[in-house]
């Protein structure tokens, strides 16, 4: 849910052909403003790191969904001469290397980060020399910038769900709570902790009126706890903000601060939210394209069947994530299976 994404496993055996396509990816993003080209190459990436063997060869790769004509051509390349000559000139060019650096920030766009290059701040020491050029959530995301870039084992993740499972039930019993991503599909690595809440008493037609407090209850006693250190933002439905387990367990290490973003859903669409925040982005697009196929229109609220007029009608009831699989004839996959 944050910017911050976990690097693709170095377990997997294309995981460089990933990391090519995922630097290629930002800078399309960050430095182009392609966003077509940056999805292409995300998409193709995450096609990639789902694939279990090695792919030899770009034609190979083109039997992927999500690889195309150009990028097998990148994959030759590079399978070829262990380098890309389209990296390599990104690389070489000091603006897009700096844009890169400070978008990596959390708070920090392309847009601002070339305002910054533009006015000579290229570094992360050129940042903290030019504090007064930053928003509240940039300041955040620079004070706690070297933790943020390291990635974050699952088993400390696992303390932290414990935690927070402890803490959300002592306050009361009915809240439901996922961490979601790619700590969701099983991975050993995550780049931040995803928590996704609802209570029954919030609904997508009533209850409105309570939602703000079932949030801020939720993070006033994450925070009296320590466990939430800082905040970037807290809305009704979304906090964003920094954890840490460093004054809670004394098995940890290091101590290092986290991302952690908190998302109140309501309790009718909590299922169809789970299924979407998990991912991973193909499999996401892989089960919307099957529910369209099938009469239904899926988002991260509902799952609505279409009609002959092609308007999306009354959402069905969902009661579990297989609801959702079952509804669109869709063979249900485990969120270990959905990278």
């Amino acid at each position: 849910m944050s910017k911050r994404k976990a690097p693709f496993s170095e377990d997997n055996p294309n995981h460089d052909l990933c990391d090519m396509l995922t630097e290629l990816a930002d800078y399309e993003r960050n430095v182009s403003r392609n966003i077509y080209k940056y999805n292409a190459y995300r998409n193709a990436a995450t096609a990639l790191a789902g694939h279990p063997t090695r792919i030899q060869s770009g034609e190979e790769a083109r039997k992927l969904n999500g690889v195309g004509a150009k990028i097998s051509k990148k994959i030759d390349e590079f399978l070829q001469t262990g380098k890309l000559q389209k990296l390599e000139k990104i690389r070489d060019d000091d603006t897009n290397t700096a844009i890169g650096l400070l978008t990596r920030v959390s708070g920090i766009g392309p847009a601002k980060a070339k305002q910054l290059v533009d006015a000579g701040v290229k570094t992360i020491e050129d940042l903290h020399r030019h504090e007064d050029k930053l928003n509240s959530h940039q300041l955040v995301g620079l004070k706690y910038f070297e933790d943020f870039e390291k990635k974050i084992p699952r088993h400390e993740i696992e303390q932290t769900e414990e935690i927070i499972k402890k803490e959300i039930h002592e306050l009361d019993p009915e809240y439901l709570i996922t961490i979601c991503g790619s700590y969701r599909r099983g991975q050993l690595e995550s780049g931040d902790i995803d928590v996704l809440l609802t209570h029954p008493s919030y609904t997508s037609t009533d209850g409105n009126a309570r939602r703000s407090q079932l949030l801020k209850k939720v993070v006033n006693s994450l925070v009296s706890k320590k466990l939430i250190i800082d905040t970037i933002s807290l809305g009704d439905v979304k906090f964003m903000g920094v954890c840490s387990l460093d004054k809670l367990k004394r098995d940890v290490r290091h101590g290092h601060a986290r991302r952690l973003d908190i998302r109140l859903t309501p309790h009718d669409q909590y299922y169809c939210s789970i299924l979407y925040f998990t991912g991973s982005d193909l499999f996401n697009k892989n089960m919307r394209a099957h529910a369209l196929q099938n009469g239904f229109t899926l988002n991260e609220y509902t799952l609505r069947p279409v009609g002959s007029t092609g308007i999306p009608g009354e959402p069905v009831v969902v009661t579990s994530e297989e609801d959702i699989f079952e509804y669109i004839g869709y063979p249900y996959k485990k969120p270990s299976e959905r990278d």
